[in-house]
């Protein structure tokens, strides 16, 4: 288990585990610059979020922070020197999976303890945080008319049912031109399904061109879904074209309205709350301020009985084996390494991607020097706490308190994954300024930094930053995130949604070979 300090942050640096032989720049340290606390002076001009040596590292050392390897030393590496991608090798080492050997349970407040939000209970016993009407496309070629049908209802003409969110299209640009079997086709099916059953959702329409290798019938008999009150189909070259398909989708959309209108929001048990935890833009502060804070947050999630999902895979390389000892058992740390060993071994062999060592441009700038010092800060989103089960990408999430999901790193991709496996909630932590957002499930934006925060307000929910600059503590952040998810579940709106983000951010992902 990774270990955060809650002491206040002072001082130009940070240490962050007695044994580390490198601390972080907690501001910009100029060249000559005195750190009486770690006995040496920069000889560097190292920007806020880097690493700086704080002792002599030797060539083919490991770079040690937070106690946990995040790369080797190229060169021999003197105190006080800046350490990032220059200086730093990415190579491959031994982690002792260790599986299950730290695993203790959560401890489940008494229901009578437990916190509530006002959400919508629907019919399955699901409850839902927003209450939109979804459309869906099986393929590219139907997301012109789902899109269509989606824009007719504007705000002036829903007026009338204030109880209705939104009406959402939901297109991508797949369904044809690929396997007709096998994985890409049963994973984009268990997206859709995931979207049309979602608890966010009063409805769903699901339209078809007719001609797709996605076909309609296929999708409902493989994701058992049912033509109903609430879920309804159309085909465009059965429904007489573009222009009649659109006309008899929004012919159906008003008729759904009325009963969508009917319902109320209701008190409800935290226990309800599934929560998709998501990293994007990361710097040098990720694994500091907004990555641990978030962290603290699902901790106190999985005590009042609610979920939190991590997921991003190549995002948790190199640290995995601090999840697997934590894993509720030996079966469910396996299925984790399963699908590292699938991501390593099968589907990115000798490709320069983020699990084979290289980060974005933005997190090199960000002060992250490879995919291990990432996923040091990704991992800790999920807190503390027990790993209690391992899922593919999209599958439906039933067990509660702290799970992981199997996707890309790519954020729109991965929350899409979250949402269609049940996530009620996305809570984003961003260093650089991600302006993600999603639909129909609210997403909330974390800032690692302050300058950040203040240049993108309109688009940041929490000053995660404060940890940073002294005045909260990692669990005093967490507990504020944990009633931010409360707020936002109960109805309060989050800054992207304010800003209309959420109707391009469907994007299944696309793991098979287009023909």
């Amino acid at each position: 288990m990774i270990e955060i300090s809650e002491k206040r942050l002072i001082g130009p640096v940070i240490r962050l585990h007695p044994n580390d032989n490198v601390v972080v720049a907690r501001v910009d340290v100029g060249i000559g610059t005195a750190v009486p606390s770690e006995h040496f002076t920069s000889r560097s001009q190292v920007p806020a979020g880097y690493k700086i040596a704080a002792s002599p590292i030797k060539k083919g050392d490991p770079i040690l922070k937070y106690n946990v390897t995040v790369g080797f030393a190229n060169v021999d590496i003197e105190p006080g020197t800046m350490v990032h991608g220059h200086n730093t090798d990415f190579k491959e080492f031994d982690r002792d999976y260790a599986y299950a050997s730290e695993f203790k349970p959560t401890v489940l407040l008494p229901e009578s303890e437990r916190a509530t939000f006002e959400g919508y209970v629907r019919a399955n016993g699901k409850v839902g945080t927003r209450n939109f009407i979804g459309i869906l496309s099986t393929v590219n070629c139907s997301a012109t008319v789902v899109n269509k049908i989606a824009e007719w209802f504007t705000p002036e003409r829903l007026a009338e049912y204030p109880n209705v969110d939104g009406v959402v299209a939901f297109s991508h640009s797949i369904g044809c031109g690929m396997e007709m079997t096998g994985e890409p086709m049963q994973l984009l099916r268990r997206t859709m399904a995931g979207y049309a059953r979602h608890p966010n959702l009063a409805a769903a329409l699901v339209i078809g061109l007719g001609c797709e290798r996605n076909q309609l019938k296929g999708l409902m008999a493989q994701e058992d879904l049912q033509e109903g009150s609430t879920l309804h189909t159309f085909i465009m070259q059965e429904s007489g074209g573009t222009r009649k398909t659109i006309e008899a989708g929004i012919e159906a959309v008003k008729a759904l309205l009325p009963d969508a209108n009917q319902v109320k929001r209701e008190t409800v048990s935290a226990s309800h709350l599934c929560v998709g935890l998501q990293c994007g833009g990361s710097d040098g502060f990720s694994s500091i301020t907004a990555n641990p804070a978030l962290g603290a947050a699902v901790d106190i999630l999985a005590r009042h009985g609610g979920t939190g999902i991590l997921s991003e895979t190549p995002e948790i390389y190199g640290v995995e084996h601090t999840l697997t000892r934590r894993a509720a058992s030996k079966a469910i740390g396996e299925k984790l390494i399963g699908r590292i060993r699938w991501w390593k071994d099968e589907y990115s062999v000798g490709r320069d991607v983020q699990i084979n060592g290289q980060v974005s441009p933005g997190n090199q700038v960000g002060g992250l020097a490879n995919i291990f010092e990432k996923s040091l800060g990704s991992s800790m989103k999920g807190g503390t706490g027990p790993l209690m089960e391992v899922y593919r990408y999209a599958e439906p999430v039933t067990t509660k308190g702290f799970v992981f999901m199997d996707t890309p790193g790519f954020d729109p991709v991965s929350a899409t994954g979250q949402i269609a496996g049940g996530a009620n909630l996305i809570a984003f932590t961003t260093g650089r300024g991600s302006m993600f957002g999603s639909k129909p499930a609210p997403c909330i934006k974390l800032a690692t930094n302050t300058p950040m925060y203040l240049r993108l307000s309109e688009d940041m929910d929490i000053n995660c930053g404060e940890i940073l600059d002294g005045t909260v503590s990692v669990q005093e952040m967490g507990q504020r995130i944990f009633e931010l998810f409360l707020d936002t579940a109960s109805g309060k709106p989050s800054k992207s949604e304010l800003l209309g983000l959420g109707d391009y951010e469907f994007v299944p992902w696309q793991i098979g070979i287009m023909s």
